[in-house]
């Protein structure tokens, strides 16, 4: 395993902490699109139209949820849980795009942690800073969090 597949883990991992649905959602649209082959992987179902529908679908209804006021902390329990169950599938759909073994892809749990903290933290400071609602931090968070995930693959599909 090389230095580029650990850090596009970290990084797909870290955009799951801000974002859970997000990164399985870009992953599914490039393996569909052929910028990663997952085919002879067990996440080849990951290429289908269907993957890609659902995993869309649910990352646009996180947006709409975490724009709702009564909207739990990523950082709860069931929250966190999910975004580092969310950055190891992640993960593990990378590394197998490259053929090697899925034991980093605890790497992109740990790093749906860090990036579930970080991103509260931020958010909230940002918030408070300019003194605007926080949809308008949440959007541009939501960005950021499609972003890092598409970093994360154009760094798998380099390899």
């Amino acid at each position: 395993m090389n230095a580029t597949v650990i850090l596009a883990v970290l990084i797909i991992g870290f955009g799951t902490g801000l974002r859970g649905l997000t990164p399985p959602a870009v992953v599914a649209w490039c393996a569909y699109l052929g910028c990663i082959n997952l085919g002879s992987t067990p996440f080849s179902f990951m290429s289908s139209a269907i993957a890609v529908a659902v995993f869309s679908f649910f990352a646009v209804g996180e947006y709409v949820w975490d724009l709702l006021p009564k909207t739990p902390s990523r950082t709860a329990p069931p929250g966190l849980i999910s975004r580092i169950v969310s950055g190891s599938f992640s993960a593990a759909c990378l590394i197998a795009a490259t053929n090697h073994g899925f034991a980093f892809s605890i790497l992109g749990g740990g790093a749906a942690i860090v990036g579930a903290f970080v991103g509260v933290q931020i958010r909230t400071r940002l918030v408070n800073a300019l003194g605007v609602k926080d949809a308008v931090i949440a959007i541009p968070e939501d960005i950021v969090a499609i972003g890092l995930a598409l970093c994360a693959v154009c760094l798998i599909a380099q390899t």
